[in-house]
């Protein structure tokens, strides 16, 4: 029983520690963590507060994961405009809770 106990436990905390991944379109250049990003297709994954972006270009930035209490219906970008330039601030995911808040992008605008 205890070898049943300990695999579970471990499988549990593997399972709990994997990365989450999304896929997203940018339709105009976007700004994230002072890179900025060619429209396309990217994957987006998310490990220890860490977003990885990867598609024509790639960058890493500090991202916060956010659940809130309703589905999101499609994917949204919410951008920070300065200097001309779209920030991108949070990531709503489509069809689920989460929301995807990235660290870099200045909010004393709002």
């Amino acid at each position: 029983m205890k070898k049943f106990a300990f695999g579970f436990a471990v499988m549990a905390l593997t399972i709990a520690s994997a990365a989450e991944s999304y896929r997203v379109t940018l339709l105009e250049p976007s700004v994230i963590n002072g890179k900025v990003l060619k429209p396309g297709d990217y994957k987006v994954t998310v490990e220890n507060n860490k977003a990885t972006i990867k598609g024509q270009d790639s960058v890493e930035a500090n991202v916060k994961v956010e659940t809130v209490d309703k589905k999101f219906g499609t994917t949204a970008i919410r951008y920070l405009q300065a200097d001309g330039k779209n920030n991108v601030q949070e990531i709503r995911v489509g069809n689920s809770k989460t929301k995807l808040v990235f660290a870099n992008a200045d909010q004393s605008g709002l």
